[in-house]
């Protein structure tokens, strides 16, 4: 179907502006400004438009969709807590309309046969456009250099023991990833040694941390001032998944993709300090080295652990309130490139287990744009600047093809949002197979009610619309 999304207000390119769109045969055919009078762009009376679906978007906000660099769908092997088309259907209420999938599924994506395995499932799954990473273990090499770069996002590297057996330590296998790689490494950091030296002493009994030591058999956290008694050990997770941990990790990755060449993007930066490593001083396209911000480190702080407990236990750690608000900073300086989710989802069963054995992650894609929103609406960036760290700048990193801006020419990926529509969020609504959110209960002042995908729309007011299948994303390297 054909449409005509009247009278919006567009938000693109660094700029907000009354216009409508004309998507024919799933591309963005014109854009028709606002001819200045009243500010109105009124065409729904044109005799010649009949072929075309009229969307009156009046007072709603039009931005280019959201492309998430950074998911797990958690398929194959793992679809007890969520799956491609569970997942991708949460995607598009969110406002995404592109992700990129992470290679630690069961098996994880260490072959092309099994990354190829991938994309077959999302042709005949996903309501979202789609890639996925090859991922990368201390053998796989000859599998890795055979990737794809027009048709592969990237490679991604887990630094840091956070998933499996794909933790890539060896200097050898590095530095061969690093001088080799066909196109963009993405890479999880934190420093395995220090998480585990770190995780010993919990275990011990005492770990011991800035202001004192944590005492596990009497449950009790004594400091200068006094003590008092936690419910919980999760508050503790960024003590044992440290800033130093990430530091430590960060510069690794930096130092090796400056010494090779290589084009590096350190995905989920969570820490103040690590911010120092990456430049704001020259444009996306010039940059080798980048960086990611999640909105759930955005979002949340150390503060928070306390009444959500392992629903926020993620790695890495969400951390201290001058390690978020470094990160909102950071995204209006230009040291952080584009926010993606981390959505990774665990059943409520898994979350609730006993914080040491309890897995990382939490689902966050449902609402990602609405909760961005929110953040401009405190006043911590503008909402060109959302479109452009969602948007634009995930495009223009990962050179993906006629997507990532409202452009003639372009794929009609288009979000439309009331910004005067409030939300609560709630675990009844939730798309993910997980069936539970963080966000549970937050307030907040927008909705999305129009997302398409390829020019089609697919989901509309709460409900996502059955039979829309996303494309494959392809990049101009």
């Amino acid at each position: 179907m054909n449409y005509i999304i009247e009278n919006a207000t567009l938000v693109n390119e660094g700029i907000t502006s009354i216009a409508s769109v004309f998507v024919k045969n799933g591309i963005i055919e014109k854009i028709i400004p606002a001819d200045g009078g009243d500010g109105a762009c009124l065409i729904s009376t044109d005799k010649n438009i009949s072929n075309y679906n009229v969307i009156d978007a009046t007072g709603l906000l039009l931005l280019p969709g959201a492309i998430d660099d950074h998911v797990h769908f958690r398929e194959p092997g793992l679809t007890h807590k969520a799956d491609i088309a569970s997942e991708s259907r949460a995607a598009v209420a969110g406002g995404v309309t592109s992700f990129m999938e992470m290679p630690n599924t069961n098996p994880p994506t260490l072959t092309q046969q099994l990354l190829q395995d991938k994309f077959d499932l999302a042709a005949e799954k996903s309501c979202a456009n789609y890639s996925f990473y090859m991922g990368v273990s201390n053998s796989n090499m000859d599998e890795v250099l055979k990737t794809d770069p027009k048709r592969v996002c990237g490679i991604k590297v887990f630094m840091g023991s956070s998933t499996g057996n794909m933790l890539v330590e060896d200097g050898g296998t590095l530095s061969t990833l690093f001088k080799e790689a066909p196109c963009l490494v993405a890479a999880h950091c934190e420093d395995d040694a220090t998480i585990k030296a770190n995780a010993a002493d919990f275990e011990s009994g005492e770990l011991r941390v800035e202001s004192g030591v944590w005492r596990v058999e009497s449950g009790e956290w004594r400091v200068e001032s006094g003590e008092w008694r936690v419910e919980s050990e999760s508050f503790l997770h960024p003590v044992i998944r440290s800033v130093e941990a990430c530091y430590k990790s960060s510069s690794k990755a930096v130092e090796l993709a400056t010494k090779y060449g290589g084009r590096l993007h350190v995905m989920h930066v969570t820490t103040g300090k690590e911010l120092s490593l990456f430049r704001n001083d020259i444009s996306l396209k010039d940059k080798r080295i980048t960086a990611e911000a999640c909105l759930n480190h955005l979002w949340f702080s150390d503060k928070d652990y306390e009444r959500l407990g392992n629903m926020i236990k993620v790695n890495p750690a969400i951390k201290a309130e001058t390690d978020r608000l470094a990160l909102l900073n950071a995204l209006v300086g230009g040291r952080i490139d584009v926010v993606g989710t981390d959505h990774a989802p665990h059943t409520l069963e898994e979350k609730m287990r006993p914080y040491a054995i309890a897995p990382s992650g939490a689902p966050s894609i449902q609402h990602v744009l609405p909760c961005m929103i929110e953040l401009v609406n405190k006043g911590f960036l503008s909402i060109t600047k959302v479109a452009e760290l969602m948007s634009h700048n995930p495009a223009t990193l990962f050179n993906i093809s006629r997507r990532g801006f409202i452009r003639e020419g372009y794929h009609a990926d288009l979000v439309l949002v009331d910004p005067h529509k409030p939300q609560v969020i709630s675990n009844d609504g939730i798309f993910s197979k997980c069936g539970w959110t963080p966000y549970n209960g937050i307030e907040l002042h927008s909705t999305v009610t129009h997302t398409f995908v390829n020019g089609e729309l697919v989901y509309h007011d709460g409900k996502v619309i059955d039979g829309v299948r996303g494309m494959r994303l392809e990049f101009n390297r």
